[in-house]
């Protein structure tokens, strides 16, 4: 599942007519042909690393990203059981119980979870790691606009969510050009092959001179590509790091939060097996007042650990683009990001360490 770097028509149409005139070419001069197929020889060794690191860095974002959907959809069973729970303790006691926490961070999680459960919603089979890979890349960055811009969060679920996600890592149509990428993108180090191809054509095509001067030139092209894969393949693997250790501190507080998810199941179990006995009515409201104390800790302590969790997943994976600090969205509704110099977006480490770190503070309040 390749990465969002897009390439391009022009790079494409280069790669096909490249091809073309290399096989229809048919002065091969000695030294000519030695250079380019140097120049292939190291492009393609280059290339061979390029893919690897690749291939390693998309499994560490559909990792990342089916575990962010996990969460997502856990929160929701979360709250749907502790205010079910709740509703039940109160009409049968007369004192009743209150989770005092935070509106805002109630609604962060909220927020998250309805954008993690919609995107499940819309995707399913070979669509489904592609939009894992998408959502670990954009899913948090467009709950974190929601709740920069105060827009609502169901104009970036369902169908938008899905659109927002997959559209921003290039659609199909790639894909459907025949390139055979999973996720329907293409990535940097295609673009970069298509001068090689095509001046090695032009090469094999013309005479004497002529032909020794193009393959000099596909020659520094290769080296050109090179260079290339080579900032490339450091950009993959630093977002492979990233996506790993954000995994790893997920997976680590997402436990603790699944302890008090499974103590909610219990006790709503218990009522529920309480509930169909006959004539144990005052015996059940009995029990509604001295599950009460237990069901606010459960609650307002899972609460807490979604919060972290919510935290670090709505902390960018790379770097978002801002006006007026709100986050940029473009005409389809997709979350801008800032790119350098080789249109490679910008990773957000320093804000990804800082929350990592405060997480594990947090978190470990809860052990």
């Amino acid at each position: 599942m390749p990465l969002p770097l897009i390439i391009g028509a022009a790079a494409l149409a280069a790669a096909g007519f490249g091809v073309k005139k290399g096989y229809t070419g048919y002065r091969k001069h000695s030294e000519a042909d030695d250079i380019v197929d140097q120049a292939k020889k190291a492009y393609n060794e280059q290339r061979e690393i390029f893919d690897e690191q690749e291939n390693k860095s998309a499994k560490a974002l559909v990792a990342l990203g089916k575990l962010e959907l996990k969460i997502g959809k856990s929160f929701e069973k979360f709250k749907n059981l502790a205010d079910d729970l709740i509703a039940q303790v109160n009409a049968s006691s007369r004192k009743k119980l209150e989770i005092d926490f935070p509106e805002r961070e109630l609604k962060k999680i909220e927020n998250y979870s309805f954008s993690a459960v919609s995107v499940l919603g819309s995707v399913a089979g070979a669509g489904a790691a592609g939009a894992a890979a998408g959502f670990a890349v954009y899913g948090g960055v467009m709950a974190l606009g929601a709740a920069s811009t105060g827009t609502a969060i169901s104009s970036l679920a369902g169908v938008a969510a899905t659109n927002a996600t997959l559209a921003a890592l290039g659609g199909g149509s790639l894909a459907a050009g025949g390139l055979g990428m999973a996720g329907g993108t293409a990535v940097l180090g295609t673009a970069v092959a298509a001068p090689i191809l095509a001046i090695a054509g032009w090469a094999y095509d013309s005479h004497g001179e002529a032909a020794l001067k193009n393959a000099r030139k596909a020659s520094r092209e290769a080296k050109n590509a090179i260079e290339k894969l080579g900032i490339a393949q450091e950009f993959l693997k630093d977002t492979e790091g990233y996506a790993n250790r954000i995994k790893r501190s997920l997976s680590s507080i997402y436990r603790q939060f699944q302890r008090y998810h499974d103590d909610l199941a219990e006790v709503d179990q218990l009522i529920e097996k309480l509930k169909n006995r006959k004539g144990r009515k005052a015996n059940i409201e009995a029990e509604f007042r001295k599950l009460g104390p237990s069901i606010e800790v459960i609650v307002h302590n899972g609460y807490s650990l979604a919060a972290i969790l919510t935290s670090i997943i709505t902390t960018p994976l790379y770097q978002p683009k801002k006006i007026n600090r709100k986050i940029s969205l473009d005409a389809d509704g997709r979350p801008e990001m800032l790119r350098d110099e080789n249109g490679m977006m910008l990773l957000n480490g320093k804000k990804i360490d800082k929350a990592l770190a405060t997480a594990t503070a947090q978190s470990a309040e809860f052990d």
